[in-house]
């Protein structure tokens, strides 16, 4: 009953495990999508990035990418660019490290496969150095 016929008689019993694979597959990159998109929005709120809703849209999502990293607009050429989008890739994660008081070498780890769905992550949801201002080095303390 689960047998694909082809016209000469002979048939496919492996439709059906295509059909699973190609399902598991559409749901890993939709969670995917959707985790980096959360990624992307919180980083852009955390660094009061105009326009954050750009985290949700293909391709607008290189854009705020972009922006957050402080990279020229017009870098988005490089993204289709093959091989070159590698580095690129590296250099506007690297900034966006930056942009967080992070370290640098965090964009150098986005090209390693597993560790580029935990950076994200890290970089989204954990404290950021909040620098000291000028005011709260010259206020004195106060003892009570």
């Amino acid at each position: 009953m689960n047998e694909l016929n082809i016209s000469n008689g002979q048939t496919l019993a492996g439709g059906p495990i295509i059909g699973i694979i190609i399902l598991s597959l559409l749901i890993f990159f939709l969670a995917y999508y959707i985790y980096m998109s959360i990624c992307y929005y919180k980083i852009a709120k955390k660094t009061d990035t105009p326009d954050a809703w750009f985290a949700w849209i293909p391709i607008l999502d290189m854009l705020l990418a972009l922006q957050i990293a402080k990279k020229p607009t017009w870098w988005i050429i490089w993204f289709f660019v093959p091989l070159a989008n590698i580095i690129t890739y590296i250099l506007v994660w690297m900034g966006i490290s930056k942009t967080l008081e992070k370290q640098e070498w965090l964009g150098v780890l986005m090209i390693i496969s597993p560790i580029n769905l935990i950076i994200p992550g890290y970089l989204a949801f954990s404290e950021t150095a909040k620098p000291l201002t000028i005011q709260a080095i010259q206020t004195p303390p106060r003892i009570v």
